[in-house]
């Protein structure tokens, strides 16, 4: 065999062995499922309930909290467990794929009422990156859990939103001679809202722009209005 195959052939053998070892770095580097589990608790306790820190004892008697040194998600002093910054997000990642797992049980699959949390601790697990975003896609990105606390928004979530805010203008981003339906009036000016009220700037109502300068020229059925560009930044339009 000349060199320059046995060189491809070993730089070939290397590229799996280092594969190899990347994807085995990291199923050693992934926690448990207490070890986990304690990282909800410690979300639920340090963020959401506003606490400085969490006890070691309180939170288990086995080996998780060493666990969860030796990965950098914790710092302990004088038995005083607080989440490192890698930890936060760590944990904010269990307990969004926590609560995703509750709402998939009670909204897919008909799990009994109370079951829930049982069940969806046991499937979380299951839901490691990408798979819990294809759940969240699925249930249509649920702000809340069956028990009404918060589930942290994912990266499919804010990708969705942005998707949304592509299809809604606001009036003054339309071009000349394009239509689109007022989707919604946003204005806490009540004289502007007036004057929007009165040239039958309805949610749901169709309006072409006519021309952009010197004024915004409207049309909303067989009238025509000129306003000014302040005005038409508060009407939300659906392209």
């Amino acid at each position: 065999m000349p060199a320059m195959r046995i060189r491809e052939h070993k730089r070939a053998w290397l590229d799996q062995k280092d594969i190899g070892q990347i994807i085995r770095k990291k199923e050693i580097m992934r926690i448990s499922d207490k070890a986990e589990e304690i990282l909800e608790r410690l979300w639920i306790e340090l963020v959401e309930n506003d606490k400085k820190h969490c006890v070691a004892s309180s939170l288990t008697q086995g080996s998780e909290i060493s666990e969860l040194l030796r990965s950098g998600q914790i710092e302990v002093v004088a038995e005083k467990v607080t989440l490192t910054e890698k930890g936060l997000e760590a944990a904010k990642d269990c307990i969004r794929r926590h609560r995703l797992a509750e709402r998939l049980m009670a909204d897919v699959l008909d799990v009994k009422k109370g079951l829930e949390h049982e069940t969806g601790c046991e499937f979380e697990h299951l839901l490691h990156k990408g798979l819990d975003e294809n759940v969240c896609t699925l249930l249509g990105h649920p702000r809340t859990c069956p028990h009404g606390r918060k589930i942290p928004e994912g990266r499919c979530c804010r990708e969705a939103r942005e998707h949304v805010r592509k299809m809604i203008v606001t009036l003054d981003e339309l071009e000349p001679k394009k239509k689109a339906v007022i989707a919604y009036v946003q204005t806490k000016d009540r004289e502007a809202l007036n004057k929007i009220m009165a040239i039958g700037a309805y949610p749901g109502t169709e309006v072409t722009v006519l021309q952009k300068y010197p004024a915004i020229v409207l049309q909303i059925g067989k009238s025509q209005f000129a306003v000014d560009e302040s005005l038409a930044a508060q009407i939300h339009m659906r392209r």
